[in-house]
């Protein structure tokens, strides 16, 4: 079995902190966002052991895994998962098409 490394873009990990700062400030409490945090943690070991088990999407070398609202966008190579986007699928759909077209 193959040793990766998980690494989050600076995009990736922007935009997780985006979602997480709008979730905390909409609740008025970090109560779901630390539980957003739990997710995407154990989604992330989860595609670390198995990462061809998710879908490949029309974007070249990118698969997608899907966390509830939310979504992952990662590239796999010999030595790592790195994971180019984190989504908040109720965006405005456009918005992920200008993102995953750069």
């Amino acid at each position: 079995m193959v040793k990766r490394t998980v690494v989050w873009t600076e995009t990736a990990a922007r935009q997780r902190r985006e979602i997480l700062k709008f979730w905390t400030k909409h609740n008025g409490s970090t109560v779901y966002a630390e539980k957003l945090i739990k997710l995407i943690a154990k989604q992330t070991k989860t595609i670390l052991s198995h990462p061809e088990s998710y879908k490949l999407t029309d974007y070249p070398d990118t698969r997608m895994s899907s966390i509830g609202h939310f979504s992952i966008f990662y590239k796999i190579t010999p030595d790592f998962i790195i994971i180019t986007g984190f989504w908040d699928n109720r965006q405005d759909p456009k918005k992920l098409l200008e993102f995953l077209t750069k």
